[in-house]
């Protein structure tokens, strides 16, 4: 097949990550794969001044930042400014993949030759920041809507009346997220991903940092992001800027205890990455988390924007014993050792397909 996927930008979020990952998985396999994306927005001359005086440095601008399409060996096309993709921008082809509300606006005004349309959904994309109005919109148009977790399928027929939706679960690459069978840490160690926006739920995550430190003086804390975190973050944590992707499974088994304290969740790549590296993960019951983690079996789930019962969950890893440890860290990595992406990418090609031949049916 003739494929091509339209993204909002070309940066280092997940989604992006994900998007590679079956860019170049689909190219292996024969298909015609392009990305057309516009140009990352330029940082405001104003906000760069407000970052530095507020003591949070000087923002890099995104036109230079790294990102996960770089050198994945598929066609790049990025338009000359940040404008939306048109048809002259877009190459005739089978199937024209929409990854983020707005882009489902442009894949919907595209033209027939460029391909049955879908839209790949990795989040219900209805926060306040947003026009929630037209991100609604957007899952009413009439793309074959492939998502990557249980709740967004429910979601998808529920709210907008679309039953007729694929679900293909992300996964995990078992050659780079590994670790061998091992102890608890001599240091109890705990770890967590930075991210600044605020559904991520970093503040409650450090509130319960905060509350471990009470009860674990000696806790070591490791976290690492695409983000630089603000001049108020907690000065315990080790903190890694970009991480090489070959140094990730390091950090993950360096932990005891994986927490993530999301308020809202589209999947979640972290949480399963960190359990197959054998790290049990106290999680927020959003996303994947909540379809995989058995209380006390292979983690914990708690509420949202509950610190205190994440302290509690952290707690209770790490002061089991080191064979019950043991046991909880090998239930972990059981919950996702099944897992593929090859799996994943052949469930994610019969969705594409199913786009194609419902619009030949149509």
């Amino acid at each position: 097949m003739r494929i091509t996927f339209i993204l909002p930008t070309a940066d280092m979020s997940g989604g992006t990550r994900v998007v590679a990952i079956y860019a170049r998985a689909l190219a292996a396999r024969g298909h015609s794969v392009v990305i057309v994306c516009p140009p990352p927005q330029s940082i405001p001359v104003r906000t760069k001044i407000r970052s530095a005086l507020t003591g949070n440095g000087w923002p890099q601008d995104p036109t230079i930042a790294k990102s996960h399409l770089n050198g994945i060996d598929v066609p790049l096309r990025t338009l000359d400014r940040v404008r939306p993709v048109r048809d002259a921008d877009v190459p005739d082809a089978d199937v024209v993949i929409a990854t983020w509300w707005e882009t489902a606006e442009w894949v919907a005004a595209l033209s027939p030759a460029k391909g049955a349309k879908a839209y790949f959904i990795q989040h219900h994309e209805t926060f306040k920041y947003l026009p929630i109005a037209r991100c609604r919109a957007t899952y009413r148009l009439p793309l074959h809507k492939i998502v990557v977790a249980n709740w967004l399928k429910k979601v998808m027929h529920d709210e907008y009346n679309d039953g007729d939706v694929d679900l293909v679960h992300n996964s995990v690459s078992h050659e780079q997220f590994r670790a061998p069978v091992r102890n608890k840490q001599i240091v109890p160690t705990v770890g967590f991903l930075y991210h600044p926006t605020r559904f991520k739920g970093v503040d409650v995550t450090l509130k319960a940092i905060a509350l471990l430190g009470a009860d674990f003086p000696d806790l070591r804390v490791i976290s690492f992001g695409a983000h630089k975190p603000t001049r108020n973050f907690d000065q315990r944590v080790e903190f890694e800027l970009l991480p090489r992707q070959d140094k990730l499974r390091d950090l993950y088994a360096q932990c005891d205890v994986w927490l993530t304290a999301s308020r809202s969740e589209g999947f979640n790549l972290p949480a399963m990455e960190a359990m197959a590296c054998r790290t049990p993960v106290v999680s927020t019951r959003t996303g994947w988390p909540e379809e995989a983690i058995e209380n006390g079996v292979n983690g914990v789930l708690v509420d949202v924007d509950d610190a205190a019962a994440l302290a509690r969950g952290a707690a209770w890893a790490l002061r089991l014993d080191n064979e019950s440890w043991k046991r909880l860290s090998r239930a972990a990595y059981e919950a996702v050792e099944g897992s593929s992406w090859e799996t994943a990418t052949t469930n994610f090609e019969r969705a594409l397909q199913r786009a194609y031949h419902k619009r030949a049916n149509c």
